[in-house]
């Protein structure tokens, strides 16, 4: 993995109010709305959570793991978490607002993990892998990765950058009705196989008595 470009050295990198302040220029954390804390070495989430009112955050590029914090954010819409090392995302659950999702670059191993997210009915942007800056997740390199994120998200509109719906939509589900009309296909070659089988067997047996 790139080696971050980072502004502090402190490995125990704690959110504070002087540092929201100073970074934002808002002397009240309530008046923001854009924070920005990327590749500073946060290890610390720390007070993030009197930001109530904040709409956008880019905590991309840290050593997050705890993101307990983050749960009194219920405006949140965007968020940018990816490049840490985030495992646990059930605190994200009571960011209800949220519409997009990065969580590129983390240590997410399991569809599992997942499935609390799916209590955000306004979820509609989800990324977990990115090709252009090779960040991924474990739980990618599972083959059924795709369609079981799909079953718990059914009404996103982007997974990985790839558009799920309009075109996109339309396309997945005529590949999915495609598959599916394959699968009954290829039930009924085996039947009928196993059927010519038996009668091909039968005869066999019918002629060798006959002699």
């Amino acid at each position: 993995m790139e080696v971050k470009d980072r502004e502090g050295s402190d490995e125990n990198m704690k959110v504070t109010v002087q540092m929201l302040k100073s970074r934002t220029g808002q002397f009240d954390l309530e008046s923001i709305l854009f924070l920005k804390l990327r590749n500073i070495g946060i290890t610390n989430l720390g007070c993030i959570g009197d930001c109530v009112n904040v709409e956008r955050l880019d905590l991309s590029g840290n050593d997050i793991s705890n993101l307990a914090p983050l749960t009194s954010l219920k405006v949140l819409i965007v968020l940018n978490l990816s490049a840490n090392r985030i495992s646990n995302l059930d605190p994200l659950c009571s960011c209800e607002n949220l519409q997009n999702l990065n969580l590129s670059g983390n240590l997410i191993s399991s569809v599992d993990s997942l499935r609390s997210l799916s209590e955000l009915k306004n979820l509609e942007v989800i990324r977990l892998k990115d090709t252009v800056c090779n960040f991924s997740n474990p739980v990618c390199m599972n083959t059924a990765y795709h369609s079981a994120m799909l079953e718990i998200f059914p009404k996103i509109k982007s997974l990985d950058g790839e558009r799920l719906s309009g075109r996109g939509s339309d396309l997945y589900q005529l590949c999915k009705k495609m598959e599916d009309s394959l699968k009954d296909i290829l039930k009924e070659c085996r039947e009928l196989n196993n059927k010519a089988a038996d009668v091909i067997e039968k005869s066999e047996r019918t002629l060798s008595s006959g002699k």
